[in-house]
């Protein structure tokens, strides 16, 4: 047994420089044919895996400008629907303040006419009575005298007593 067991366990130089020779062999044709296709299998699949990310970024990217630019856009508006809103309130102020203007115009003018129109009718009221004033006052005269009277005495008459009417109501 110590023949064989000096079999297994001897080392024989040229096996070993051999069996270099051929592990170097090996590695040269792994690292050839197995290693290079593995690792560009690998790489197409790292490429694969970060295209999405890649993407995923892009689309993010793309995301946060088009956030920003409704942001913009929403403050664009905003900016001018409280314009619009203030030059509204501008305008109805404005036509408020002429209606208001013109319907005190217009009062004013209904008063001035009304004013002209109770002077007319004072007038006239104050022309009728001393019209009646007269006539109560020719009558009465022509009751007096027992006469008629002819016209230029009625008109004296009727401007004497008129000038005493007036002067006692002043």
């Amino acid at each position: 047994m110590e023949a064989t067991y000096n079999l297994l366990v001897s080392l024989d130089w040229q096996t070993i420089v051999v069996q270099l020779i051929n592990l170097g062999i090996q590695i040269l044709l792994f690292k050839k044919f197995l290693y290079k296709p593995v690792m560009d299998i690998l790489a197409k699949r790292q490429g694969l895996v970060d295209q999405p990310l890649k993407e995923a970024e892009e689309a993010k990217a793309k995301a946060l400008d088009l956030k920003a630019q409704y942001e913009t856009s929403l403050s664009r508006a905003n900016d001018e629907a409280d314009r619009i809103v203030k030059e509204a309130t501008s305008t109805a102020t404005k036509r408020s303040e002429k209606i208001v203007a013109d319907a005190q115009s217009e009062a004013a003018s209904i008063k001035r006419q009304a004013e002209k129109d109770i002077e007319q009718q004072k007038k006239r009221a104050i022309n009728d009575a001393k019209d009646e004033i007269g006539s109560m006052a020719m009558s009465i005269a022509s009751k007096v005298i027992g006469r008629e009277i002819n016209e230029k005495d009625h008109e004296n008459l009727v401007d004497e007593f008129i000038q005493n009417v007036g002067d006692t109501s002043i």
